[in-house]
């Protein structure tokens, strides 16, 4: 006999990293369900349209699913009003996971960002206290975005002391899909360029895949991981790069001798046995070829 295929709702997954995101499931042999505000350019599987603002809409889209991947949000400030970024990304992850636990769903990825430590959008400068920047870093946002993303990371806490469900947040860094690597020249030799991501990128490629693998293990609990390739995005050295727009931070907790990520992956490294397979140098010589 056949084994039924798992069903994986991917909410947002006709946005610029959720396409990938379903591509990858559909590829792996998962039964995708689809959901967001609008139709994919284009259709691998069923898309929903629904409100995951409204419960009750949110319940209908989970009926029947084995996990959810929910990467529905809005993406960064200064898309919306600071209130309504921070209602949207809040309120349709605690529906998510209100409806999954309730319907007895037992695992959930969520998109958290590195933005929840607060150097990204800072109104006031801030610098990291260390790097390279694990999981244990101080989050401290000062915009509605990061907060929003603080806040989803502890309700998908209390869901799994409450009902048992595994959800893990990833905090992306910087994401990039395969055709933004032709930007790449404009920015890897200027130290200024992109330092309040602490130049970090992830191919979309690569999230899909660690989603899956969240997804396929088990016995994580509500954990938050960073997920960032395991260099930086530029062609400057790491420790150049601190020294030329973070001369203040002295806490250095790896030797940085190369080009080495200053957003920590280590740990997801370590759960999942994920690595990023798509690195800018070598997508770049594609692009060029």
């Amino acid at each position: 006999m056949t084994e039924k295929k798992k069903k994986v709702v991917v909410t947002g997954g006709s946005g610029m990293l959720g396409k990938w995101v379903v591509k990858h499931f559909v590829e792996q042999g998962y039964e995708v369900l689809s959901v967001d505000t609008r139709q994919p350019e284009e259709a691998v599987c069923p898309t929903l349209i629904a409100d995951l603002d409204d419960l009750g809409q949110t319940y209908s889209v989970l009926a029947g699913a084995d996990a959810v991947v929910h990467m529905a949000a809005v993406p960064r400030v200064g898309i919306v009003p600071n209130d309504a970024t921070f209602r949207n990304n809040v309120m349709s992850t605690y529906n998510i996971l209100e409806a999954a636990s309730t319907l007895g769903i037992k695992k959930v990825v969520i998109a958290s960002s590195e933005s929840s430590y607060g150097i990204c959008f800072a109104v006031h400068p801030l610098a990291p206290e260390y790097v390279p920047m694990d999981e244990a870093h101080p989050q401290l946002p000062q915009d509605s975005y990061g907060l929003s993303k603080v806040v989803n990371e502890l309700t998908a806490d209390m869901f799994h002391r409450r009902t048992g469900i595994q959800v893990v947040s990833f905090r992306l860094g910087n994401v990039i899909q395969p055709d933004w690597y032709e930007r790449f020249p404009s920015w890897i030799n200027n130290p200024e360029e992109r330092e309040r991501i602490l130049w970090s990128y992830i191919d979309t490629r690569d999230v899909a895949e660690a989603c899956r693998l969240a997804i396929e293990a088990d016995g994580l609990g509500s954990v938050a991981l960073n997920l960032a390739s395991d260099e930086t995005s530029m062609a400057v050295p790491s420790r150049e790069l601190m020294e030329a727009r973070y001369p203040q931070v002295q806490d250095f907790r790896a030797p940085l001798e190369g080009h080495e990520a200053l957003l920590s992956s280590d740990k997801v490294m370590k759960l999942l046995g994920w690595k990023p397979k798509y690195r800018w140098r070598e997508e770049l010589d594609k692009l060029n070829k």
